[in-house]
């Protein structure tokens, strides 16, 4: 009896534990749809922070409800938060169990490829769509065009790609072309600087000679200043130019010279007239 009187307690407990769970779970679902109601009036309002916040609120409070989600990324996209809008549609997919709501997610999931230009993801999400709803014309006509959006842009990545490669061959040739531009350059100026420096080495010989025939002007002019110089002074010594007041020693010579002669002159006077007085002498005696 009292076996049997526990198992019924545990029983009874474990009723009382799960409709408990069950009555907070409801009570979190009807707080999350009342949350739901408050964010679609703020979007009627254009109150976006108020709604993404309501909605938020309204996840967390139920956060399996797939739905929610879905309305939340819906949200994003019409706001174009792109990246944020992609995250919520992708989890409403993750957890939704009727293929109408999955239809829809991948159908905006499309859609925000789209505005990404990443027509290759789009082109799959469209697919995706069409999997959980065949009959969809809109999300056909969808694919149609990211298709021809995708197909463009391989064709023009693949042009740029070519132009790229043309673009890198023009380059490459201009660089051998200025390289030998520059080379040529180089050895230009290098002619160019050889011959200025033998410009500088032929007028430096030319000064050199210039100098030169200068030097042997200048000491041919010296020696001869110096033979013109002798001979005038030659000249100075044989006529020297008195002073006042005093005889030059060539005026002094002459003098002592007259003055010898004229002492000769006498003196040769008086030998003849001696001369001649002995020779009266002579006959006188005879």
């Amino acid at each position: 009896m009292k076996c049997k009187l526990i198992i019924f307690l545990l029983i009874g407990l474990t009723a009382f534990q799960l409709q408990a769970q069950d009555k907070k779970e409801e009570k979190r679902k009807r707080e999350a749809k009342f949350l739901a109601a408050e964010a679609q009036e703020d979007l009627a309002e254009n109150n976006f922070i108020d709604a993404e916040a309501n909605y938020r609120k309204a996840i967390s409070r139920d956060p399996d409800n797939a739905e929610l989600k879905y309305n939340l990324g819906t949200v994003y996209f019409n706001k174009e938060k792109n990246q944020e809008a992609f995250s919520r549609l992708n989890q409403s997919v993750k957890i939704a169990e009727s293929k109408a709501l999955k239809h829809r997610a991948y159908h905006n999931q499309g859609n925000t490829f789209m505005k990404e230009e990443k027509y290759e993801e789009a082109v799959q999400a469209y697919k995706n769509a069409l999997r959980n709803d065949p009959t969809d014309d809109e999300t056909r006509y969808n694919l149609a065009v990211a298709k021809e959006k995708a197909k463009k842009k391989q064709q023009d990545q693949e042009k740029q790609k070519d132009k790229d490669k043309e673009d890198n061959k023009e380059k490459d040739k201009n660089n051998e072309g200025n390289q030998d531009g520059e080379d040529q350059n180089k050895e230009n100026k290098n002619q160019d600087n050889q011959g200025e420096e033998g410009k500088k080495e032929e007028d430096k010989e030319k000064e050199n000679q210039q100098q030169k025939k200068e030097g042997e002007g200048d000491q041919k002019k010296e020696q001869q200043q110096q033979q013109d110089s002798g001979e005038k002074g030659d000249e100075k010594s044989e006529q020297p130019q008195p002073q006042e007041g005093k005889m030059s020693p060539q005026q002094i010579k002459n003098l002592l010279e007259a003055m010898e002669n004229q002492e000769k002159e006498v003196q040769d006077k008086i030998n003849a007239q001696r001369v001649k007085g002995q020779r009266s002498n002579t006959d006188k005696d005879w």
